[in-house]
């Protein structure tokens, strides 16, 4: 983990804090609250030669630089917040979620 992403992410707020250690979360508007988000989930890279992307077809494969068991990264634009693992959510339907294991202290950047 890069150290500058490591002063600014805790799981479950390190073995030293108590949970009413956090900082307080600034007073935030009630309609700022309703805006929504897009998170981008990156599960991995691919470096394909360019010969092989001009080839790639349906049904075409690249090779991510991850396993199905690695950690996922959490991002808003280029900023990384947080990481976690995929689960799959419910019985059916094959939709995807993320549990977080680590959270960046997003109380200093916004």
């Amino acid at each position: 983990m890069p150290d500058d992403m490591r002063d600014d992410m805790r799981g479950d707020g390190g073995p030293d804090a108590a949970p009413d250690e956090r900082p307080a979360p600034r007073a935030r508007s009630g309609a700022f609250l309703g805006v929504p988000i897009e998170v981008t989930i990156s599960v991995g890279k691919a470096r394909p030669l360019v010969s092989e992307l001009v080839e790639l077809r349906r049904d075409s494969v690249l090779t991510l630089d991850s396993s199905v068991n690695d950690p996922v990264e959490l991002y808003i634009g280029d900023r990384l917040i947080a990481r976690g693992e995929l689960q799959e959510i419910g019985d059916t339907g094959g939709r995807l979620g993320v549990r977080l294991t680590e959270v960046a202290d997003l109380s200093k950047e916004f």
